[in-house]
């Protein structure tokens, strides 16, 4: 399988899954044209797309999720409490194929293996996700406020991972934000500072990793120059190893093989 982001920040997220069978998106934070054209920067057409999951109903990562899946005419997947609170921002209806999944109980498609591990966010019901095939094991985990020690069970043996680096911890408190959006953000059910997502990799045993890609980097509270130097630091992560994603172009494809 291959993965790639179509995006990745505050103003919209969303991660492509591809093997021969399809394509998955793992969140459309994008309005229908947006997302349209953020598939076609990366060779995806409509009509390969085979399903939706979303992993919380925040506008970043659900906003175009109800549109795009009626377009493409492909099921929605996510928990409980993530659907019922789509249903309540009227971003899909009950006309809506959507398939709640129950955490950590593995599900199929397209031949990945795929559970839902549930994450501390401000959500009403938030997941990340780990995809399998007999080849690989890739985890996606960003919004995620704190790290528990479940968390680092769960992850520990993906080869590849997109994880967050939301912010600077300094950076946050001296910014621009209202006190209000800086105690959410560094809140336990907030976003993962640059220490946490470090503390995290150090708690997985990171030599396991053949690629690390940053992913949710703020653009007012952070920046990827700060986060690769202190990866540099405390990691010994070839440049090949690393992938950077951002707002407007998300990552190149990779393959995790």
């Amino acid at each position: 399988m291959r993965v790639c982001s179509i995006g990745s920040g505050s103003k919209g997220n969303g991660t492509l899954i591809q093997n021969d069978q399809g394509c998955l998106l793992v969140d459309c934070g994008f309005g229908l044209n947006e997302s349209i054209e953020r598939l076609a920067k990366k060779d995806i057409q409509l009509n390969q797309l085979q399903a939706i999951l979303v992993t919380h109903e925040h506008g970043d990562h659900g906003k175009g999720v109800g549109m795009l899946s009626k377009k493409a005419g492909v099921p929605v997947f996510g928990s409980a409490g993530t659907y019922q609170a789509l249903l309540e921002r009227n971003i899909i209806n009950k006309e809506h194929d959507f398939v709640i999944i129950s955490p950590e109980k593995p599900f199929q498609l397209m031949g990945i293996e795929i559970i839902a591990i549930p994450v501390p966010h401000d959500a009403r019901e938030a997941y990340q996700f780990i995809f399998s095939n007999q080849h690989a094991c890739f985890g996606l985990l960003t919004d995620a406020g704190s790290i528990t020690p479940h968390l680092l069970d769960c992850y520990r043996s993906c080869e590849y991972l997109m994880l967050e680096f939301n912010h600077d911890f300094q950076m946050l408190q001296n910014g621009p934000y209202p006190e209000s959006l800086k105690r959410r953000v560094s809140s336990p059910l907030g976003h993962l500072s640059n220490e946490q997502s470090l503390d995290f990799l150090k708690g997985i045993e990171s030599q396991l990793l053949k690629k690390l890609v940053v992913s949710h980097v703020s653009e007012q509270n952070n920046n990827i120059d700060l986060v690769k130097s202190l990866l540099d630091e405390h990691f010994s992560f070839s440049e090949d190893e690393l992938v950077f994603s951002n707002q407007v172009d998300g990552t190149p494809w990779f393959f995790c093989e």
